[in-house]
């Protein structure tokens, strides 16, 4: 494929996704017309508080160790 082809095959995408774009838009306004507004919970301002105690112990049985394999088995 040559350079002008490469070109022309980006462009071709790009305006395809233009157009996607504004598809999505014009849906998107329409559907916010027919809906109605739908209330918001308030919003919670402020920090969590996150205890110090340990978790429990049974919440990690048979659970494996991400990126680390599984319990009691050796890396090659």
């Amino acid at each position: 494929m040559s350079l002008h082809d490469d070109l022309t095959a980006v462009r071709r995408n790009l305006n395809e996704l233009v157009r996607s774009v504004e598809r999505l838009e014009r849906d998107v306004e329409d559907a916010a017309r027919q809906a109605p507004a739908a209330p918001r919970a308030p919003r919670q301002e402020g920090m969590v508080q996150v205890p110090d105690t340990p978790y429990d112990s049974s919440l990690w049985t048979d659970a494996d160790d991400e990126g680390l394999g599984s319990r009691g088995r050796r890396a090659p």
